[in-house]
């Protein structure tokens, strides 16, 4: 029996010994890359050689997250570059391109991560929840997949991952906004994927489940939330950040160079629950 079995608030965070020597050098954007999955994706690709250009709505909360990346790199590491980004702005995710290549010369792949997780009753959502949500979870994916498609196909291809959610196809009470909004993003990948594939763009995208992040800690701290959640889980236990890493790395890797359309499930196996 595994730790992580045996205790399921514990999540196997355990380091990833995939390798992908084709990445190291290469220029990937991340958006909502402050904290969250967003943080654990920039450092581990900085860790692996791999510069990342790090968008957040806290520009402070980036530059402080990319100086603390920056200062204790190893020799041999990407470097991660911070810039304030709201990704419903077209222009910011312009602007977050042109950092880019002013700063590495290039960008090569894009990750649109930022998110919000609203939560209310269907008859209780307000306005401002509907708009807030589909503008960060939907339109900050058209937008930023907009700008790194101009870009791409002007430079021989590339890989665009979008962050979906096992949500998109699970229904939960208290987050239609949600949930609908990681509907929509599995379908725009789709779209994405067939459009840009003349293009040697790969379009795809990462659905993660119940993940140890600051979003579900109210649940671990909660034994009957807990075993309600993990009940629904084949695995029976928490996923770790870096696992939905690995999901990235190998979507963005020569590895997954005939796979575009594909959303890959990150959740234990819990959307087939």
């Amino acid at each position: 029996m595994t730790e992580s079995s045996s205790n399921p608030t514990r999540a196997n965070a355990a380091p990833l010994t995939a390798s992908y020597p084709e990445l190291v050098g290469k220029v990937v954007v991340v958006t909502g890359a402050a904290r969250g999955m967003g943080a654990v994706f920039v450092e581990e690709l900085a860790r692996r050689g791999v510069h990342a250009v790090g968008g957040d709505i806290d520009g402070d909360g980036m530059a402080a997250l990319a100086d603390k990346i920056n200062s204790g790199a190893t020799e041999g590491a990407g470097r991660v570059l911070a810039r304030r980004t709201d990704v419903t702005d077209p222009d910011d995710h312009d602007a977050l391109l042109a950092a880019g290549l002013e700063e590495f010369g290039r960008v090569d792949h894009w990750v649109n991560n930022a998110g919000v997780f609203p939560q209310a009753g269907f008859t209780d959502i307000p306005p401002d929840q509907v708009t807030a949500t589909y503008q960060v979870n939907v339109n900050g994916v058209v937008y930023g997949g907009q700008t790194a498609a101009r870009h791409l196909r002007r430079h021989g291809g590339g890989a665009i991952v979008n962050m979906a959610s096992v949500a998109g196809v699970r229904v939960r009470v208290t987050r239609a906004a949600y949930n609908s909004s990681k509907a929509a993003v599995r379908h725009l990948t789709s779209c994405m994927a067939v459009e840009l594939g003349p293009d040697d763009i790969r379009v795809n995208a990462i659905a993660p489940g119940f993940i140890d992040t600051e979003m579900t800690r109210w649940v671990r701290e909660d034994p009957a939330a807990l075993d309600r959640a993990l009940s629904t889980v084949p695995l029976r236990r928490v996923g770790a950040p870096v696992e939905v890493f690995g999901a990235l790395q190998f979507l963005l890797s020569d590895s997954a160079r005939y796979i575009t359309g594909a959303v890959l499930p990150v959740d234990g196996g819990s959307q087939h629950v």
